[in-house]
Parts: C-alpha cells; structure tokens; sequence
C-alpha cells in the first residue's frame, strides 16, 4: 500500500485546498493529512490562525477525501515523518520548507519517499492570504 502524506494550515478552506488534496490522493493508496499545529503556525506564519485546530481537522474530515487527518507534532514537524513512514510527500506549490530540507530530513530518518509539489489552481482566487484579506 502506497502512503500518500499532504500538509497545511487549512486556515480557510477554499477550492485550491480542495484540488490539493484530490490531487494529492492520486499519487497513492492512502492519504494522510497532516493539519499543523496552532503553536507551528504561530511560530512560522507570526500570527494564529483564524480556526484553531481542533476545528481547521473537523473542516478536512467532514469533506471525506482524506483517509486520515492527524495534527502535526509540536516543535519538530518533521516527526511524523518517522512514524507514517510515507511513500509519497505532496506539498502545494507555494509551501514551506524548500524540498531541499525535507530530503534532508527524510534522509536522517532513512524514509525514501518522493516529493511532489501540486499545482496552483486558480491562485488569484483561491489563495488563503487573499480569501484572509478580502474578509476583513
């Protein structure tokens, strides 16, 4: 069985998180989605999230793509690395780390997984900074 990992904030979800995650469970028998952790957006992003966590892993599940969504770890969020194993990364196109950093990362925990990076859809609609600014 081939483990398909996704991440993000999910903050907003739109469309593009939408297409991410179907897209991202082509790659694969089962996706895994990993939504971060409150204190992990606060640390890279400079600001909490709009929906805590609690409620951003309620919002995945109820659209019934994924196969499983857990929270990240707290700290290091390359942990659960380590622990799914995954066969298969997918990142959107404009997130964080660089592929660089997380091959390194997948070396230290001896995982051979590859990384995909998904296309945007729609960017100039569906991106959450946007979505964030036009609310407000």
């Amino acid at each position: 069985m081939k483990i398909v990992m996704a991440f993000g904030s999910f903050d907003l979800l739109h469309k593009g998180h939408i297409y991410y995650l179907n897209e991202s469970k082509k790659y694969g028998d089962k996706l895994i989605v990993v939504v971060a952790r409150d204190s992990n957006i606060i640390r890279f992003k400079g600001k909490s999230p709009l929906h805590n966590e609690i409620n951003r892993v309620k919002q995945l599940k109820k659209l019934s793509i994924a196969d499983k969504v857990i929270l990240g770890n707290k700290g290091n969020i390359f942990e659960i690395l380590t622990k799914i194993k995954p066969d298969v990364i997918c990142l959107g196109y404009d997130q964080k780390p660089i592929d660089k950093e997380i091959k390194k990362e997948l070396k230290i925990r001896n995982i051979n997984a590859k990384i995909v990076r998904i296309n945007s859809y729609k960017p100039k609609i569906y991106k959450s900074s946007k979505l964030k600014s036009k609310s407000k």
